[in-house]
């Protein structure tokens, strides 16, 4: 290289001597171009393919750090910046939810009430307000009042009972407890196990009558709804709380490999993660529909932040519904709509209707959505774009595909890596340790090969923080250090991943998910895919289980049959060809039904205990792989005993 440039100077030296300075520039310019097609022409080629798609991202970045730094120079929280947007259009639709419709002014005033029900229950700045409230404006309106007093608001998952239910309570340490009065039997039934201290509310979905406020009922519980009913909204003022970079909610993660933990979401990194999505393709005329549960990230911050922070109508569903998904697109007239992978998966398996068509549509956004489905479900709902993202709740390191390129989950630019400091390093996939090199630092994967995604921690950049959980040391498991250089410090992701030459990642497995048998490592999520795709896309989970004497984790895979019509013997071919051998399961544990997340995950942590084990699973079928004959045959008791004498050699 040095030679080139010697050579470079040298000839545009001459030229300049002879012919000037303008022949000298494009002499200059040819030799650099020629001298880059020579010896780098495959960063050429790569840069030609990628030069638009990166600025286009780099546009959306720099406007995504404008507004951060626009509200944190003012220092405003989330209740400042949807008073903003009130000021700007307060008749306009902001929840559309059922029959109803909520202006913006309207959940503002809703939200002024809750703030001054909360002051004069002595909640102030700093306190824990926690709620349990099933999908509806109010929830996002009860929280932006939480907000206003300085209050933290955990949003607990609605689907948690019992211990679950009592850990996310204690975890969060809520000073209040707002529950909706569908869920009373379930704080009833840890109520002698919660703290004395903690106050409950209990809050009814009804229109507020307050000409004639009902009165509470008499059931040992704080009625909100008539508290919210008596109580005059306060009046408007900035928020009390610790300004853009303080704490505005807790999130759980939703807790397939254990009790939820608790993820803390900043005022800044709300902004980050809804104008992340918004900047790359919806505008504020949107209407967004979301049949997402508004305790997760992905509805209670991604989209609610598209009506609290950028303008857009939101349409809530109480609970999603494969088959009225793309029917209320068409009743509340959305023009986006927010998706959760497994969701598409269900949509697709519905008959064909008319609506899958008539609906205005044009985006969707959402992540996970299966590259072996991404193309067959926008050909059929005749969706123009997707917006593909993926980011950690708990997490710095977060990428959008906007592009469309199926299957990606968001890219790295091959011209400027450095400037969004996000990286896939090596990993032992078994262990999920980064490996080093001689200087103690992690090593980058090449492309196509797999690592570990992780994202630079900044303090001073909103993009870049890392807020972790409540518990401390949970967060500062998901810390690496000596990252790209001494001294710096990054959130690991625990997801493996995969980038090909032009940047695309593509999303390959968590570690620890991934195991070994017969020396070679199986990827859960590719066999998932696998048998999904195979068996009219029923609910599947894979995970490696133990065999006595036997090196290695063989596959088991958990699989919904609610009818009674899946074919064990058309399955066992279809894998047969499309799985290599290592890959197939060993193991199968028919279900009638399974118990999801609110994100439509199985709970492997559960499955993967109980094993191949007849003695401990009762109520499922479970059959193994004989593999001369390439059948799945039943597994009783007999057949675990040889199994684990190794009578039975799998």
């Amino acid at each position: 290289m040095f030679l080139a440039i010697i050579t470079i100077f040298a000839v545009s030296a001459a030229i300049w001597l002879y012919h000037g300075f303008i022949y000298t520039v494009a002499a200059s310019l040819l030799l650099i171009a020629l001298y880059g097609l020579v010896f780098h022409s495959r960063w050429c080629y790569v840069a030609l393919l990628t030069t638009k798609r990166d600025l286009r991202a780099l546009v959306a970045y720099a406007n995504i750090l404008w507004k951060t730094r626009l509200f944190s120079k003012r220092n405003w929280t989330i209740p400042d910046i949807f008073h903003d947007v009130v000021q700007k259009h307060p008749n306009k639709p902001c929840f559309l939810f059922q029959d109803e419709v909520w202006t913006f002014q309207e959940v503002e005033d809703f939200s002024l009430r809750m703030t001054a029900v909360l002051k004069a229950q002595g909640i102030r700045k700093g306190s824990i307000v926690g709620m349990l409230v099933n999908n509806c404006p109010q929830l996002p309106a009860i929280w932006l009042g939480n907000a206003r007093v300085g209050a933290v608001t955990p949003l607990i998952n609605t689907n948690q009972r019992g211990n679950a239910l009592l850990h996310s309570i204690n975890v969060a340490k809520c000073d209040i407890l707002i529950f909706s009065d569908e869920y009373q039997s379930a704080i009833q039934d840890i109520s002698k196990d919660l703290s004395p201290s903690l106050k409950l509310f209990k809050f009814t979905h009804r229109p507020l009558n307050t000409s004639n406020p009902k009165t509470s009922i008499g059931d040992g519980f704080t009625d909100l709804t008539s508290l919210l009913e008596s109580t005059p909204p306060a009046p408007w003022t900035l928020a009390n709380g610790d300004g853009f970079c303080g704490k505005l909610l807790y999130i759980y993660t939703s807790g397939t490999t254990g009790l939820p933990k608790a993820a803390v979401i900043s005022n800044s990194r709300f902004v980050f993660m809804t104008t992340g999505i918004h900047y790359f393709g919806l505008n504020s005329s949107d209407i967004v529909y979301c049949p997402l549960p508004l305790y997760h990230t992905a509805g209670g911050v991604v989209t609610v932040g598209q009506a609290f922070v950028s303008g857009c109508t939101v349409a809530l569903k109480q609970k999603f519904s494969a088959s009225q998904y793309f029917p209320d697109c068409i009743k509340y007239k959305a023009t986006a709509a927010h998706y959760i992978g497994e969701m598409c998966r269900y949509v697709l398996a519905t008959p064909r209707s008319p609506s899958d068509t008539a609906h205005r549509v044009r985006i969707i956004y959402g992540n996970g959505l299966r590259p072996q489905i991404w193309k067959d479900f926008l050909n059929r709902f005749n969706i123009e774009n997707v917006i593909e993202f993926y980011g950690a709740t708990e997490g710095n390191a977060n990428i959008v595909n906007f592009d469309g390129t199926p299957g990606s989950i968001g890219f790295v630019s091959r011209i400027i890596p450095g400037v969004y400091p996000i990286a896939i390093i090596k990993v032992n996939q078994e262990t999920g340790e980064p490996i080093r090199d001689s200087r103690g630092l992690c090593q980058l994967a090449e492309p196509n090969e797999p690592g570990v995604f992780v994202g630079k921690i900044s303090t001073t950049n909103p993009s870049r923080e890392y807020l972790g959980y409540v518990d401390k040391a949970a967060s500062d498991k998901k810390i690496v250090r000596n990252v790209f250089q001494q001294g710096d410090t990054a959130f690991i992701s625990g997801d493996i991943l995969v980038a090909d030459e032009l940047g695309y990642l593509f999303f390959k497995d968590r570690t620890g998910d991934t195991f070994r048998w017969r020396g070679e490592n199986v990827s859960t999520s590719e066999v998932e895919a696998a048998i999904s795709r195979v068996a009219e896309h029923r609910d599947a989970v894979v995970y490696g289980v133990l065999v006595p004497n036997t090196e290695g984790r063989a596959g088991m895979c958990g699989i919904v049959d609610t009818d009674g019509t899946l074919d064990l013997d058309k399955l066992a071919r279809d894998l047969a060809r499309d799985l290599p051998v290592y890959a197939r399961p060993i193991f199968m544990r028919v279900m009638t039904s399974v118990d999801l997340t609110g994100t439509f995950k199985m709970k492997k942590i559960d499955l993967q205990k109980e094993g191949f084990d007849v003695n401990l699973i009762k109520k499922d079928k479970l059959y193994y792989l004989d593999t001369k004959l390439g059948k799945y045959l039943p597994l009783g008791p007999e057949v675990f005993e040889k199994i684990n004498n190794g009578q039975i050699r799998l």
